[in-house]
């Protein structure tokens, strides 16, 4: 019995090892398996149509199943005109935290151009929300045109991506990001506690944003 139990175990672990750098469609592009909205069990309000999914607005954050440590996730974008949302992760949900953004970085998807309220540069599309801006402003396009955007999170170092460029570069958890939390809405947020893992967000800010192309790879 001994010898099956090390052998099964065996199996797993290498099964696990497999999978790591393998991409993985964390959105089937026909339905919402492997997500559901925040603190509930399954999705409301967002669509799948035509390989892309999307919220009009006013459904809620819809979060994955699984957790993940490291990662690239690669991801096709649309943001409505004046539109407003995000892809959030290391996210924790527990009861305490009302909202998704308040455990997790989040890689910022607005409008630069026509948003309603005046941006700072820690707000605009690509920006590692409210502590670093994107690098160059030049390369998102119109709000209502598709974006391709990457982050890259292995061993504390993170990276966002836009349209092919990097972007946004950082240590998660270092000194230099506890000091930028500090000066942000975050530091009294469970977002101010690093976390070895967590879930991945789509925020539904109350405005339609579009989403297609969604993979994943565990590094």
């Amino acid at each position: 019995m001994k010898k099956i139990l090390i052998l099964a175990l065996a199996i797993c672990a290498i099964d696990a090892s497999a999978q790591k750098g393998k991409w993985i469609k964390i959105f089937d592009g026909k339905t919402t398996k492997g997500w559901h909205n925040w603190h509930s069990t399954e999705v409301k309000g967002w669509e799948v149509k035509d390989g892309i999914l999307m919220t009009k607005g006013g459904s809620g954050d819809i979060v994955t199943d699984k957790e993940y440590e490291n990662f690239e996730l690669e991801f096709d974008f649309k943001a409505a005109p004046k539109g407003n949302s995000g892809v959030i992760y290391k996210v924790i949900e527990t009861p305490e935290q009302k909202a998704s953004y308040m455990s997790g970085p989040e890689y910022q998807i607005i409008d630069d151009q026509n948003y309603p309220a005046k941006l700072k540069d820690t707000q605009k599309t690509a920006a590692n929300y409210d502590l670093q801006p994107p690098k160059d402003f030049t390369i998102v396009k119109p709000a209502g045109q598709w974006n391709k955007g990457k982050i890259i999170v292995k061993d504390g170092h993170v990276e966002h991506w836009l349209n092919g460029e990097k972007v946004v570069e950082y240590e998660y958890g270092s000194t230099d990001w506890i000091a930028m939390v500090a000066k942000s809405k975050f530091p009294e947020w469970e977002y101010a506690k690093p976390h070895a893992k967590g879930k991945i967000a789509l925020q539904d800010h109350g405005d339609s944003v579009s989403f297609r192309n969604m993979r994943i790879r565990e590094l």
